[in-house]
């Protein structure tokens, strides 16, 4: 009997990004909630009072971008009804399950500890209960702490599991998640020391560090899933590589994202003051272009055949002007609880000062 040969042919399909930008917004605004999480415990869980200006300004980045965080995510569900059927249809193997428990459990945490360290200065919340309750502060931190930690892990293992973007497709996301959101975290208190009242040198100097610390991290970690790829010990890495051989656009955006962590890392470490603005812009650009060249990036490379699918962002509510609502939303509720009326304010009449603070953030 003669054996015909078969013809095996794929076809390449190009497909519309699932994940929009409200997925970009989403992770980028946690991704600075867990790291001001972070970087307020030298303050809230260690009372280090060095620290007390620094950690007010993380207390502020958490619950700002915590709250406003999951905003972004309802809307990336393009029915925000959905999230309904996470609690009524719960299922232990799916990573977003876990989230749906764990992500109000977090903010309901960040709330609870920014109110519990700024109650003192703030009259009205001062009465919201009998005597002192400092000392709730501290386990108020260490949960959020543990929280912080399971959403760092739930938002890295969810876009990990996906094995059909090599991209995504590492154990080294995880981890790359936090340090990139630490160091955004450190940049946003950064330019929050210099808008709230009561800039303080000292406090710039230790963000400033900190987010040079966390950039060192980044670099490391990025050179591990490089060499993972080039040296054939990850699959999904040297697939990722392969499919970005010969594109102008990947290496134009390995170079920059390699330049803004040497810039966090060198300005932070020889020059840590007077370049706060500039250090707390750097490592919020860099958070943000690390998730949206990862998210948007990543589905333009093909699961199939070669090329990249070319994706064009909408100026409806599905692009441009989902970004711009999501940070007006960020703006309008930091500009809120930073205006919120102090005890300082209420006592004294003298003229504030750089070293003096009438600003719940003091």
């Amino acid at each position: 009997m003669n054996s015909v040969p078969a013809i095996v042919e794929t076809v390449n399909i190009s497909r519309e990004v699932a994940w929009l930008p409200w997925a970009v917004q989403y992770f980028f605004l946690v991704g600075l909630a867990l790291g001001g999480v972070f970087l307020s415990l030298p303050s809230t869980l260690l009372d280090r009072a060095d620290w007390r200006r620094a950690g007010r300004m993380a207390l502020f980045a958490m619950v700002t971008c915590a709250i406003v965080a999951p905003v972004a995510l309802l809307a990336d569900l393009h029915q925000p009804g959905r999230f309904w059927h996470f609690y009524t249809s719960f299922t232990p193997w799916s990573w977003m399950s876990w989230g749906s428990l764990l992500l109000p459990a977090f903010v309901g945490s960040t709330v609870l500890l920014f109110w519990l360290a700024l109650r003192p200065t703030l009259p009205r919340w001062a009465a919201l209960g009998d005597g002192d309750l400092s000392w709730l502060i501290k386990p108020a931190s260490a949960l959020a702490a543990v929280l912080a930690l399971f959403i760092a892990l739930y938002s890295g293992a969810e876009v990990m599991v996906v094995r059909s973007r090599p991209l995504w497709n590492t154990p080294f996301l995880p981890t790359m998640f936090l340090f990139t959101g630490l160091a955004g975290a450190a940049g946003l208190a950064l330019i929050f020391n210099r808008v709230l009242a009561g800039y303080e040198v000292q406090a710039e100097c230790k963000l400033m560090r900190a987010a040079a610390v966390f950039s060192a991290l980044v670099l490391v970690n990025g050179g591990l899933w490089l060499a993972s790829g080039l040296m054939g010990w990850s699959d999904p890495a040297a697939r990722a590589l392969a499919s970005m051989v010969g594109e102008t656009s990947w290496m134009v955006l390995a170079a920059w994202a390699v330049a803004t962590a040497l810039i966090l890392l060198v300005l932070g470490w020889v020059a840590p003051r007077g370049w706060g603005w500039v250090l707390g812009l750097v490592a919020l650009h860099s958070a943000w272009m690390f998730r949206w060249s990862l998210f948007i990036g990543g589905q333009e490379l093909p699961k199939t055949g070669a090329g990249q699918y070319a994706y064009h962002m909408p100026l409806g509510s599905e692009g441009l002007m989902g970004i711009i609502g999501t940070f007006g939303l960020w703006l309008a509720l930091a500009i809120l609880l930073s205006s919120l009326p102090s005890r300082d304010r209420r006592t004294t009449s003298t003229t504030p000062t750089a070293s003096t603070a009438h600003n719940p953030a003091e």
